[in-house]
């Protein structure tokens, strides 16, 4: 992912809007740990885009 749209990016679910850290293609708020898929390419930031701990990105690929 591109580092500069990763620098503009926050948690939607944090009142705060923390940054995310990307992990392969899944990015990762830095406050209360929400791990958001990253599907081909655009990161899917809806609330309802949260992955459970027992799910994992189907369709999550990382094109930089």
């Amino acid at each position: 992912m591109d580092p500069q749209l990763l620098a503009v990016l926050a948690c939607p679910l944090c009142d705060s809007r923390p940054p995310l850290n990307q992990q392969g293609s899944i990015l990762v708020c830095t406050q209360c740990g929400a791990r958001f898929p990253i599907r081909n390419g655009i990161p899917a930031l809806r609330p309802g885009d949260a992955l459970t701990d027992d799910a994992t990105p189907d369709d999550s690929t990382d094109h930089e």
